[in-house]
């Protein structure tokens, strides 16, 4: 058989998880609050492309890219979580303030699709360190292959 199965299934998990589309959806509803059905969908199949090359290029270059800086995984997840908890602050004071005040724009310069619907709600830190160690597990193009078709399965589930 090509593929581990259990690899794929607990890859799938752990992304799942990790991702949580289920959890993302009232994020999604709050931050697009006020948008026209079509300006919705835009947004969340651009957040879902971003956050898919975003993984993408983790689980190809993700652990050469931090070895080369000096950055140990330990240190990765604790500067994840700083980003996360910072991030959650600004759309908490901030972000919600300003959507609210500018709902009758559509200039498109509150596009929220990147930031903070793609990086970092669904290619955040977790999401990132999670495509690296397995990668790290699966190592050569077969082993990112088969990431990249967990990570495109979970992202379809992100964007339904």
């Amino acid at each position: 058989m090509l593929f581990d199965t259990a690899f794929l299934i607990t890859a799938f998990v752990t992304l799942f998880v990790i991702i949580d589309p289920i959890g993302l959806a009232p994020m999604f509803i709050a931050i697009t609050q006020g948008m026209s059905q079509k300006k919705r969908r835009g947004i969340a199949l651009r957040a879902v492309a971003v956050g898919g090359a975003v993984l993408f290029l983790f689980s190809v270059f993700g652990e050469s890219v931090l070895s080369f800086v000096g950055i140990s995984m330990p240190a990765f997840r604790i500067a994840g979580g700083v980003l996360l908890f910072l991030t959650a602050l600004e759309m908490l004071f901030n972000r919600r303030t300003k959507r609210r005040e500018d709902q009758s724009e559509d200039d498109g310069a509150d596009d929220p699709s990147v930031f903070p619907l793609a990086i970092p709600l669904i290619a955040g830190p977790g999401a990132i360190t999670s495509v690296i160690l397995i990668t790290e597990n699966h190592p050569g193009w077969l082993g990112i292959g088969e990431v990249t078709m967990v990570v495109a399965a979970v992202l379809v589930l992100v964007y339904v």
